[in-house]
């Protein structure tokens, strides 16, 4: 479904067409993307919002394996991700963006983050990120066993594996 409404910009106060579309994606529920550009300011506005929410949901999957990391992971806007023996946890902000990836896209996605350190980080903080990287390597190696733990409250995630086990996710107060 897909509807266009007119409305100001909220920078120029220049009439602009807001568009308002539902879409089906994989592993998730339908979502709503809300657009809107303005030619006379440059002014964009992007947006998506699940249209469904399934119960909290807690996964976790222990990774022993290089074979481990081909299993698929889902990760809503919502949900956390974890791995502890790394002292690792991820929270979603206001910029969380959920994905579909794997267990070595998620390893990807962390080493990108912890390789930031070495351009701002102090010393020690430069020290941390080069042992962290090297832990995951050897991760990706399968000479590491971890656990990987997804947290959920929207319920819209989920690590696709037989050995996953699935709870309740009640979050903390």
């Amino acid at each position: 479904m897909e509807t266009r409404v007119p409305g100001p910009c909220p920078y120029c106060n220049t009439e602009i067409e807001y568009l308002y579309k539902t879409e089906n994606i994989p592993y998730f529920s339908d979502i709503l993307i809300i657009s809107a550009v303005c030619s006379s300011c440059g002014y964009k506005y992007v947006d998506t919002q699940l249209l469904k929410h399934g119960d909290p949901a807690r996964y976790t999957l222990p990774i022993s394996t290089a074979e481990d990391l081909d299993i698929r992971v889902i990760r809503s806007m919502s949900a956390s991700i974890e791995i502890p023996e790394l002292g690792v946890r991820i929270d979603p902000g206001p910029r969380c963006e959920g994905f579909v990836s794997n267990v070595e896209g998620v390893l990807d996605r962390i080493e990108q983050v912890v390789k930031g350190a070495f351009l701002w980080g102090t010393d020690e903080e430069k020290e941390n990120a080069a042992l962290l990287i090297a832990d995951i390597a050897r991760v990706k190696a399968g000479l590491c066993p971890v656990t990987l733990i997804v947290e959920d409250p929207s319920g819209n995630s989920m690590i696709v594996a037989d050995n996953t086990v699935k709870e309740p996710y009640v979050p903390e107060e």
